[in-house]
Order: structure tokens, then C-alpha cells, then sequence
């Protein structure tokens, strides 16, 4: 997954901001994960590679680097996976308990609870990133604080009947 999210995240910088190269690409990742991933030459080169290969970018080398740029199919591709996502976030199947199981989680609930918990934290940190106003990002602030809030209190209420309705395995 991380490949082909690379390779998408690189389509995307290239369809925004033009010419891409490696180097570039790897600081691009690291600064809008803030510092927590950044892929190395082995991800970087072959996530390009492949999107050279498939016709959705073109390399040429310039001075001392390669560089790519989207090409037309890249750009039709890449509005066919923003329209896939936009259907996916509307209304398209929640695939998070298959998730939950393979994260090694037992309660669906819970693994949906702390998704909720990465996306606040990361909410926090994208509002002293940006450097809102103070009471905007204190607002801000209290409303993840209360959604959060809220979602635990009703995982807590629902807690037993989802324990007691969860399908147990077949025995044979």
C-alpha cells in the first residue's frame, strides 16, 4: 500500500506543482507527515519507475537529476481516483471492521475509536502548522475534543450488546 500511495501522492504533487524529482519527493512526504515517514531511495525510485511504465508520468534527465512529469493519461487516471474516493467517502462501503481484523483488533469499535484519536491528533497538529488564530484553533480544538468525547461515551453505552451480539466462529 504504501507504494501505491506513493505513487499516487507523486502523481498529485506533479499534476499540482509541475517538474518532481526523488529527492523532492521524500521531503514532500516527510513534511506532510511531519516528519513521521520518509521513504527512502528504495520506494521513492521504483514508485516513479512504475508510474513511468504505466504512461501516467515521463522522465527526463536533467543535469544531475531525473525528473518527472505527469503526462495527459496521468492526469485522466489521476481524476478517476479522486472520483473513486469521492464515492468512497459518500456513502461507499466501510470496510473498517476488515481492517480492525487485520490490525489484529478484536473490537471493531475500538480500532474505528482510535482511527478517530490519529485523525484529531493529526487535525491539532495541522492547526498549529497552518498557525490559525488562536481562538479559531481553540474552537477547533473543543469540537474534536467533544467529538471525541461523545464517540467513547456511545462505544461505552453500546459496549455489552456489541459484545453480545459479535458472531462467534463455527465449530465444526
Amino acid at each position: 500500500m504504501p507504494g501505491r500511495l506513493l505513487g499516487l501522492y507523486a502523481l498529485s504533487a506533479m499534476d499540482r506543482d509541475g517538474l518532481l524529482y526523488g529527492y523532492e519527493l521524500a521531503d514532500r512526504v516527510a513534511q506532510r507527515t511531519d516528519g513521521t515517514w520518509r521513504p527512502g531511495p528504495g520506494a521513492i525510485y521504483p514508485a516513479l519507475e512504475a508510474l513511468s511504465e504505466r504512461g501516467l508520468a515521463r522522465s527526463k534527465v536533467e543535469g544531475r537529476r531525473r525528473v518527472y512529469h505527469i503526462t495527459p493519461q496521468g492526469r485522466a487516471f489521476l481524476r478517476l481516483v479522486r472520483r473513486g474516493m469521492l464515492w468512497r467517502t459518500r456513502g461507499g462501503p466501510d470496510l473498517g471492521a476488515l481492517w480492525s481484523e487485520v490490525a489484529g483488533h478484536n473490537d471493531p469499535g475500538q480500532f474505528r475509536l482510535e482511527r478517530l484519536r490519529r485523525a484529531a491528533d493529526s487535525m491539532n497538529s495541522y492547526l498549529a502548522r497552518i498557525g490559525s488564530g488562536p481562538s479559531e484553533a481553540r474552537k477547533l480544538r473543543a469540537e474534536v475534543r467533544d467529538l471525541l468525547r461523545g464517540a467513547q461515551e456511545q462505544l461505552d453505552r453500546s459496549a455489552p450488546a456489541l459484545v453480545s451480539t459479535r458472531p462467534r466462529g463455527r465449530r465444526s
